[in-house]
């Protein structure tokens, strides 16, 4: 009982030294981010006090009604040659918020420096410094991430952070090689995503197995019907015109948008689907191959519906200030549909297509991998 006490206390122990450890850094990050203005490159100032506020209400051809603020702002440089100096800035902002937000004494701001005739420094704003703002979101998915999830947590946060990484090499590696598609890339890059995230956040067993093969089948089956779909169709009603700023092919780019677009929501299903039949497994050895399929059926409705409403939601949501300024300004509802939703809409049904066949695959490699565990056993 001494003992087991002993191995308890060091195990408390040491999550309060991981704990103190990880709060530490959060606060010296804190500190930093606020104190880091030297190591930007773009001048920063800080807003030191607001002079003046002006109004007007404007309203455009369609008659839609705003409030435009005009902010004159004295400001103090905080990097650059000129540091510590004062800047005269002006900001517009306005009720809609189309413009620049609102500042406050004390915000931050990236701004160009002139020289007026007088010698008084002036400037425009270019954007707002959010990197404060952005660490604190972060520090707090941190923090709940590894309350909740502890162990598993960290290998989840360790899984995003280098999933971003490889997702930010695939793009810069096409763009440097002009000649490779992007679709090929990203294709290389999920393979790697799943098989990297699965592992660290499943570890390695047969579960984990199975759940990789699922969702590598269920991915790449969906985007080669998709990409048949497509092709018979001759991609009527699919409207690039968002993608004609590009200059790459704008069919490869949204290829691949739906490739690592429905990988979350495929990589979930075949974890779902492997991890809830190896657990019906585990706890009786004796369950039927059978049962086993009922339950992965059973299963894989319960979770079909939801997962594709997430998708759709995921979608569609992103085009809703579209929509709104689109029919602010008078567009018919058949071409504001069809100019924001048709690229939105085959993404989430492509991905609904995958979860689809995923539940199936998910189901049958997995009671492959139980049937192999049970012969060697």
């Amino acid at each position: 009982m001494n003992k087991l006490k002993q191995i308890l206390l060091q195990v408390k122990m040491k999550q309060w030294f991981l704990a103190s450890i990880l709060f530490l850094l959060c606060l010296v990050s804190l500190v930093f981010v606020n104190h880091n203005a030297t190591f930007y490159h773009k001048p920063i100032a800080e807003v030191s006090e607001i002079v003046n506020e002006e109004q007007a209400n404007v309203t455009d051809s369609k008659e839609n009604h705003d409030v435009v603020y005009t902010q004159l702002i004295h400001a103090t440089l905080k990097n650059g040659e000129e540091k510590g100096s004062q800047i005269e800035l002006t900001n517009e902002y306005s009720d809609s918020r189309a413009y620049h937000p609102k500042l406050s004494v004390g915000d931050e701001v990236f701004v160009s420096v002139e020289e007026s005739s007088s010698g008084q420094l002036v400037g425009s704003i270019a954007d707002i410094k959010r990197d404060q703002a952005l660490l604190v979101v972060a520090w707090l998915f941190i923090f709940v991430l590894l309350a909740v999830g502890r162990k598993q947590g960290l290998f989840a946060m360790i899984s995003l952070v280098v999933n971003a990484v490889i997702i930010a090499y695939a793009l810069d590696l096409y763009i440097d090689t002009a000649n490779v598609s992007l679709l090929v890339i990203m294709s290389g890059a999920v393979i790697v995503m799943s098989i990297l995230s699965l592992l660290f956040v499943s570890g390695f067993k047969a579960q984990t197995y199975a759940a990789i093969i699922a969702t590598l089948l269920g991915t790449f089956m969906l985007l080669f019907i998709t990409m048949y779909v497509l092709d018979i169709t001759n991609e009527q009603g699919l409207r690039f015109e968002e993608m004609s700023f590009l200059s790459r092919p704008p069919q490869a780019i949204f290829m691949a948008g739906i490739l690592v677009g429905a990988l979350g929501a495929v990589m979930d299903i075949g974890v779902s689907m492997s991890s809830s039949l190896f657990s019906l497994y585990e706890k009786n050895n004796a369950i039927s191959i059978k049962d086993l399929r009922e339950s992965g059926i059973e299963i894989g409705k319960d979770i079909m519906g939801t997962m594709t409403n997430i998708l759709f939601f995921a979608y569609v949501s992103g085009t809703i200030p579209s929509l709104l300024l689109y029919l602010m300004n008078d567009a018919s509802l058949g071409f504001t549909l069809s100019m924001n939703l048709s690229l939105e809409l085959t993404r989430a049904l492509a991905g609904g297509i995958g979860i689809v066949l995923t539940i199936p695959i998910g189901l049958y490699v997995t009671i492959l991998f139980i049937l192999w565990k049970q012969v060697k056993s």
